[in-house]
């Protein structure tokens, strides 16, 4: 979910992108994410370049009008889904290719004290340290690529 707005009288907008499955009008959804506990809702509105639907499918760019929330329960960031399909992480195991100063990436290296950020779709991370053990100076031989 992008953005959210609140309609006096009608209810609660976010707008988004489907990233899979068929959702309808009427349908009962989760919204994951932040707290633990999900948020029960209802969808009663579907609405795509001012024109009302039935249904949105995968890929369709849109505003959803959700009953019984407050704009001030719902962040950006957070996902809405069947009840039961999405479950929220506090943590994850990354794996990440450092780009050379070739291909666009730093310069110089990093270390113990280097504070990166990451950013997953419509979501950021506050900075993170780094452990003590990590250090990338730029030496260690990387994988090279295919050509």
């Amino acid at each position: 979910m992008i953005d959210v707005f609140s309609i006096a009288g009608r209810g609660t907008v976010v707008t988004g992108r489907v990233e899979r499955g068929v959702l309808k009008k009427g349908t009962d959804v989760e919204i994951v994410g932040i707290d633990e506990i999900p948020l029960k809702t209802t969808v009663t509105g579907i609405e795509m370049f001012k024109k009302e639907l039935d249904q949105a499918m995968a890929g369709d760019n849109l505003g959803l009008l959700l009953r019984g929330l407050r704009r001030e329960q719902i962040h950006r960031g957070m996902v809405i889904a069947i009840p039961g399909t999405v479950k929220a992480s506090k943590k994850f195991l990354a794996s990440f290719y450092i780009l050379t100063k070739e291909e666009g990436g730093r310069a110089k290296g990093f270390t113990s004290n280097y504070r990166p950020q990451l950013f997953s779709r419509t979501s950021g991370m506050p900075p993170m340290q780094l452990p003590a053990h990590c250090r990338y100076d730029g030496l260690f031989d990387l994988p090279q690529r295919a050509t």
